[in-house]
């Protein structure tokens, strides 16, 4: 199975981490309530609160006057680009639903920065046998059904560049003639199909979501076990990924 650019130490720390997270919810979308940070991590309204409290305290964070918190001096450099993510999240997540309810699978956004890809909005599906929440993972971009759909904005140049000195440890770089081939392939039917490349046993199909300008901004996709998949079914699949990025692009315009 491929993994994550990075695999989780050996003994993680849960409080560092949820701490982490939060701060990377702030940097990537401007702001955060208690309640918003406690359903987010998984955790009581409480210990979300003392998790704002010390980001606040080591200035990573900024409390308003209704008690909203956002991003501190530490992180207020990218607080621009989060506000963005944080629009593209709130917008996506009703589409995901009906995703999720029309198909009872698992259904995320991605959005690719350089050759990496990150998912910053996931639903489950309610079945046993489920693609779980991949939210705020970050994967190789040519191994993500986002990321394909977004490396396929690039040209033949922009592509290069973009692998240029590409890190071993992410993967090695890929071989550029090849994916050029296949993203030329995306380009012409307007959705990717990524059997196994992410993770061995999955399945996912996704098209692009664009901004009023027609520029892809990320990518919608429906993740289904291998088992479950029905070639059959691809055409009904990009059908309902079409109208879910429509709506999409609408609520982003608003």
């Amino acid at each position: 199975m491929d993994k994550p650019l990075k695999d989780p130490p050996a003994y993680a720390i849960a409080s560092v981490d949820h701490a982490l997270r939060l701060a990377a919810m702030l940097q990537l979308e401007g702001s955060l309530s208690v309640a918003g940070a406690a359903e987010r991590l998984g955790v009581a309204r409480s210990t979300a609160h003392r998790l704002l409290q010390m980001l606040v305290y080591r200035d990573f964070a900024v409390q308003d006057a209704s008690r909203v918190y956002h991003a501190g001096p530490v992180l207020q450099l990218a607080e621009h680009s989060g506000s963005q993510t944080a629009r593209l999240r709130t917008a996506s997540l009703p589409h995901l639903r009906r995703l999720v309810a029309v198909f009872d699978e698992s259904a995320n956004v991605t959005i690719r920065t350089g050759a990496t890809a990150r998912f910053v909005a996931s639903v489950e599906s309610e079945q046993t046998l489920r693609v779980g929440s991949r939210e705020g993972m970050v994967f190789p971009a040519h191994r993500t059904t986002g990321g394909v759909l977004l490396l396929a904005e690039l040209d033949d140049d922009e592509l290069a560049a973009v692998y240029a000195g590409y890190a071993a440890d992410s993967g090695g770089e890929p071989d550029l003639g090849r994916l050029g081939a296949e993203l030329a392939r995306i380009r012409r039917s307007g959705f990717a199909v990524n059997q196994g490349r992410s993770e061995r046993g999955v399945v996912a199909v996704g098209v692009p979501v664009r901004d009023a300008g027609g520029v892809a901004v990320a990518g919608v996709s429906v993740a289904i076990p291998s088992v479950r998949y029905d070639r059959q079914r691809l055409p009904l699949l990009v059908a309902a990924l079409h109208k879910a990025a429509g709506g999409i692009e609408v609520d982003l315009s608003r």
